[in-house]
């Protein structure tokens, strides 16, 4: 296939899809030390126009301070930064193409709704007819338009988070960097705000690049995501790639809940691998096939809401592991079981709660079979 036809075939939607578009930011091997620390470790990624990307990672993953380089508060030691085409590892913020809203907001507590808004616009010299309409227009995108006269402390967390949202889009910035922009709000605000966020990226056609530490977040915004630890990007992908298909241990155990048996290989074939799990308890059957030496240990990731629960040993052979229930916790939606199998490992469980009343519900300390489906495992290096 030519790159003209694979460029062809590529969903405009996913620009990096397509092997001849050029990306809007890219990072290449970039490094940041602070003394003997090295925070972020040669560092390349490419995120394109209108995408709406975020760098997840724990505490000291590195991603903050990637994203200072980002935004020119904080210099590479090596490597460079090229945003639309112009090479800007060396130029000052304010010479940038660039806004960034941080966490706490960074409202001036003594000026209104209409004035915080107004202020870069103010300070860039733009005509006074121009800023009130371009800030009218903004304050309407985020349903703030009727609280212009209002001062931060005179606002919700919801609301005054809106109100820095429209203070960094008022200057129209190629590019929007936003540091873990929902950590102040409580879990439902932030939930609702998350869509709106969303929303309003997609009507601006404005690139994001959001921090968070905050998995759900992340799954909930980002067209893609890179996953950081200890100053590197270990993966980098669509959400439903990154949960579905982790790259590494580390990636399958920070996003979401799994469960992890370790065994070893004693059948590789190119559809299908069998490992003999001591740890599960049983024979282990995965339907892809892995690069990997005869007998070789390996470690199988399998989230808990693809495992079936039965008090009947199932119709299949692989793949089922019996155990006794320990604990359930009732969340509304779904329950969570911890099954303690026979070997003596600890595993989670999770089970949408579909029906009111269940006639004959599972209870702590019964005896329950753990199944899963061919497709459900993935096999990792150990």
């Amino acid at each position: 296939m030519t790159q003209a036809s694979l460029a062809q075939a590529a969903d405009p939607r996913k620009p990096w899809t397509d092997p001849v578009a050029e990306p809007f930011v890219r990072i290449e091997a970039v490094t940041k030390r602070f003394l003997d620390f090295t925070a972020v470790d040669a560092v390349s990624l490419d995120i394109y126009r209108s995408e709406l990307f975020c760098l997840l990672g724990g505490s000291g993953s590195g991603k903050s301070t990637l994203l200072r380089m980002l935004a020119g508060f904080e210099s590479p030691t090596s490597g460079r930064i090229i945003i639309d085409g112009q090479d800007m590892t060396d130029v000052p913020p304010y010479e940038r193409p660039i806004n960034m809203m941080f966490q706490s907001y960074a409202l001036f507590p003594h000026m209104s709704v209409e004035q915080n808004v107004a202020y870069g616009l103010k300070q860039d010299g733009v005509p006074k007819a121009e800023i009130a309409r371009r800030v009218a227009e903004m304050l309407d995108l985020v349903k703030m338009g009727q609280f212009v006269r209002r001062k931060p402390h005179q606002l919700s967390g919801g609301q005054r988070q809106r109100v820095a949202l429209a203070r960094s889009l008022v200057k129209r910035p190629k590019l929007l960097l936003l540091d873990e922009p929902l950590g102040a709000l409580d879990k439902k605000l932030r939930e609702e705000t998350q869509f709106e966020l969303m929303k309003i990226q997609q009507a601006l056609g404005i690139t994001f690049i959001v921090v968070t530490h905050d998995q759900e977040e992340a799954m909930t915004l980002s067209s893609r995501m890179g996953v950081m630890n200890h100053g590197r990007i270990v993966q980098v992908g669509e959400p439903h790639d990154l949960y579905e298909f982790p790259g590494n241990r580390f990636v399958a155990e920070f996003i979401g809940s799994v469960n992890l048996f370790e065994g070893t290989l004693v059948e590789d074939e190119p559809d299908h691998v069998r490992i003999d799990s001591p740890d599960a308890g049983c024979t282990l059957f995965v339907n892809h096939g892995i690069s990997s030496a005869p007998a070789q240990m390996v470690e199988v990731a399998i989230r808990p809401e693809k495992i079936r629960l039965s008090r009947q040993h199932p119709d299949q052979t692989d793949n089922v592991a019996s155990g006794v229930i320990d604990e359930i916790a009732y969340m509304g939606n779904l329950s969570v079981f911890q099954i303690r199998l026979k070997t003596g490992k600890m595993i989670r469980v999770t089970r949408p709660n579909l029906d009111r009343y269940d006639e004959m519900p599972l209870q702590p300390k019964e005896p329950v079979f753990c199944s899963w489906g061919s497709a459900s495992g993935v096999v990792l290096s150990a």
